[in-house]
């Protein structure tokens, strides 16, 4: 075979490479383009979250600025959707004054979230004698004396959205709910042993 032969027989690879390379990306550009439409058509909406209750065991400041905490709370999810379920990977749950984080993450337990769906949780989030700025001692003082304290249930995690046999890939789950305790009034409680049960039932902020 002449040098020139095997030079034609290199072209003809190339070319074929090349072409067995333009497919490819052809059909991933189509798969990902198909995707998107789908995406689009059906426009996901987020979760949304409503706190029900928190059963409050401990909640005690001391002078040498340190919170402990022992709070059990009663939390839903709905799913809005028609056509998209949402898998909760892995989810954390704690509760925060004033900005600063009081209780240690609970992990919540992965799940999948049906169309329509609602998942409630209950966990407990613990605190024992965590350091907190002097300034939010004054603070938390001043508000237990006024008789309410406003403490956020937040959760960070993360979900991915279930479209028919396409799952898509992870996206930051951030939510923040709003828990007035009263503790002027334990009228406005329930007893539950030594533990005041209050109902609160309110809308959580969602970002996705």
């Amino acid at each position: 075979m002449s040098a020139k032969d095997c030079g034609h027989h290199d072209e003809d690879r190339k070319k074929f490479y090349r072409h067995l390379l333009a497919i490819f990306l052809a059909f991933i550009i189509l798969v990902l383009f198909i995707i998107l439409l789908v995406w689009l058509i059906l426009r996901p909406t987020k979760p949304h979250f409503i706190l029900q209750d928190a059963t409050v065991y401990a909640f005690n400041v001391s002078t040498l600025n340190a919170l402990t905490s022992n709070i059990q709370i009663t939390i839903s999810s709905r799913n809005p959707n028609d056509k998209i379920g949402i898998y909760y990977d892995k989810v954390d749950v704690y509760a925060s004054y004033h900005g600063q984080q009081i209780t240690l993450p609970t992990l919540l337990p992965s799940t999948y979230q049906g169309h329509k769906d609602i998942i409630v949780w209950s966990p407990f989030l613990y605190g024992n004698a965590v350091p907190i700025a002097p300034f939010l001692t004054v603070a938390l003082n001043q508000d237990q004396l006024a008789g309410t304290v406003l403490i956020d249930i937040r959760i960070d995690g993360r979900i991915r959205w279930k479209v028919g046999t396409f799952t898509s890939g992870r996206y930051h789950l951030y939510v923040n709910c709003p828990a007035y305790i009263n503790f002027g009034n334990k009228n406005s409680g329930i007893a539950v042993g030594s533990a005041i049960k209050y109902q609160l039932v309110m809308d959580c902020h969602v970002d996705v």
